[in-house]
């Protein structure tokens, strides 16, 4: 990005955001005047401008980023993908091993399942055999006919609540084409409805998902949760989400348990 960048950028966010510039101002305590300049490229911001102007429209970490180096700095946020921080690496195996014998996936901003405990690698190679082994994404494992969806019930209350959960992460940034390919992707397999291409607004965003599965001549029942860490300082730990899987009745909890006790296989 170039520094001619920033105004534009600045003006998207804030109209993102619903805001005027009057609003944007007062929320950062700065004069009404210099937002008008900075959107005009009559000023040009400080750093400190920049990161507080960021913050004050809740920006994600990646988009701070790109906020300062459209307006000529470097980014302030890491981006280790690959290597967490000692302390997140050790929260992160907490709490995978803690979860068992319940599951437990670890996945991107963009679904990509990146990490899994044992319980989760046990109840999706049950259902899906050698399948369960390659790369996975959580809203494909849900859509793709020849992956998870045959065995959720009520498929299609559950499939469009998370649908309209990526659609509204889509809308907050219409910059990101991932997020955009992912819902065409899952939009385009068989016995997807075609006006679910349409967001619908009006669907109240559920905090709790119930997830029921029939596995063979058993029912079972999960109360799924997703948890995210706080006040992070690097953009990926930022936009990992954690998903944890509880039983929601006895029959399920026994199921666990018992697929627990088998035998590893190679």
């Amino acid at each position: 990005m170039t520094e001619s960048m920033f105004p534009a950028l600045l003006r998207y966010w804030r109209n993102a955001r619903g805001l005027s510039q009057l609003d944007l101002a007062a929320a950062a305590e700065v004069s009404p005047k210099h937002v008008s300049f900075l959107e005009t490229s009559r000023s040009h911001p400080s750093r400190e401008m920049v990161l507080r102007l960021g913050a004050t429209l809740g920006l994600p970490l990646r988009e701070q980023n790109a906020l300062l180096e459209a307006a000529g700095f470097a980014s302030e946020f890491g981006d280790a993908t690959a290597v967490f921080d000692a302390s997140i690496e050790r929260a992160l195996q907490l709490m995978l091993e803690k979860q068992e014998p319940y599951p437990l996936l670890v996945f991107d901003r963009n679904y990509d399942v990146t990490l899994m405990n044992r319980a989760g690698r046990r109840m999706l190679g049950l259902v899906l055999g050698p399948r369960a082994d390659a790369p996975l994404n959580v809203m494909k494992l849900l859509f793709d006919p020849e992956l998870l969806r045959p065995f959720v019930i009520q498929w299609e209350h559950v499939a469009r609540v998370m649908l309209n959960r990526l659609q509204r992460e889509d809308l907050l940034d219409r910059r990101d084409d991932r997020l955009r390919h992912l819902l065409s992707a899952l939009c385009s397999y068989p016995g997807v409805p075609k006006d679910w291409r349409r967001p619908s607004l009006e669907l109240p965003s559920e905090p709790l998902l119930t997830l029921n599965l029939q596995v063979g001549p058993r029912k079972i029942g999960f109360l799924s949760t997703v948890t995210v860490f706080s006040a992070p300082q690097n953009v990926a730990v930022e936009e990992l989400h954690i998903e944890s899987y509880y039983p929601l009745d006895a029959e399920t909890q026994a199921f666990c348990e018992e697929l627990a006790a088998l035998p590893e296989t190679s």
